[in-house]
């Protein structure tokens, strides 16, 4: 069963989608929130498997809200849901730790099905919202990719874009978290790429 935490300030929304997703039979609704602050006391109290985090909520926004939640909790997973497909958005919430990045729009099944993804560490974007991100890709530095990195830091880059977390890829390849994080600066440098979301991306499309 997949614990989940709802937080959105539009009260019709996210009751509405709390009743579509209460049908699924492997879904359960934890809880609700409807501000950022809200959700990272909720997130404390409740440890969902994974959060449906708005962009813009009162108080405490959901960027705001999903990197202390991911800095806290780095195990629970957070799928942005809104009606914001900005550029900006887009990367500061993957930036911020999110896994996921889905618009309200979205029909009930798919939100479903990306709920599970999430849960599983990895990385669920729609359609659009998929073509934002991989364009700050640069094609240049993906096609020496398998010629640059070592063995080693294509081990690593895999277990980046399944959506592991430093002390996940350390554990399951017997390494220090020095040496992971020694490994991906590595990486990011090689593939001339700026943050950690951009090459979980390009494992995805080109790894996993």
């Amino acid at each position: 069963m997949i614990r989940l935490l709802l937080a959105d300030d539009q009260d019709i929304f996210r009751q509405g989608l709390a009743t579509m997703l209460s049908i699924e039979t492997d879904l359960e609704i934890a809880g609700q929130a409807v501000n950022g602050q809200e959700a990272i006391e909720a997130a404390k109290r409740l440890q969902p498997h994974v959060i449906l985090m708005d962009v813009q909520m009162p108080i405490c926004n959901g960027v705001q809200a999903t990197q202390t939640i991911h800095e806290c909790y780095p195990w629970i997973r957070i799928l942005v849901l809104t009606t914001f497909d900005d550029d900006e958005y887009i990367l500061q919430s993957l930036q911020a730790g999110a896994l996921g990045y889905l618009l309200k729009r979205t029909p009930a099944p798919e939100i479903a099905a990306a709920i599970r993804s999430v849960a599983q560490g990895y990385s669920q974007l729609g359609p659009t919202i998929a073509t934002k991100a991989f364009s700050q890709l640069k094609p240049s530095s993906s096609d020496n990719a398998p010629n640059v990195l070592s063995k080693r830091e294509i081990e690593v880059l895999k277990l980046v874009g399944e959506g592991k977390n430093n002390t996940e890829i350390a554990r399951q390849l017997y390494l220090s978290e020095g040496t992971v994080k020694n490994h991906l600066t590595q990486i990011l440098s090689k593939l001339e790429m700026r943050d950690r979301i951009a090459a979980a991306l390009w494992a995805q499309r080109h790894l996993l």
